[in-house]
């Protein structure tokens, strides 16, 4: 059975071998998580199934403990 996102269900891939459309909104939140390497965002606000503002951003920093 298929769902509404093109996916077969118990299944993560696609119905065909096409790749899959990714909205914009959605590449520029990925592309800004990559580029965080690493943090943490508390808060994500969706609309209509789109990312549209990450309302707090804190980045953890964890330092080496001496031995």
């Amino acid at each position: 059975m298929r769902s509404e996102f093109g996916l077969n269900k118990g299944n993560d891939e696609p119905m065909n071998s096409k790749l899959m459309h990714v909205h914009p909104k959605w590449r520029t939140f990925i592309k800004y998580c990559e580029s965080m390497k690493n943090g943490e965002i508390e808060k994500l606000k969706i609309q209509d199934g789109l990312p549209v503002l990450a309302e707090e951003v804190k980045r953890k920093i964890q330092f080496e403990r001496k031995k």
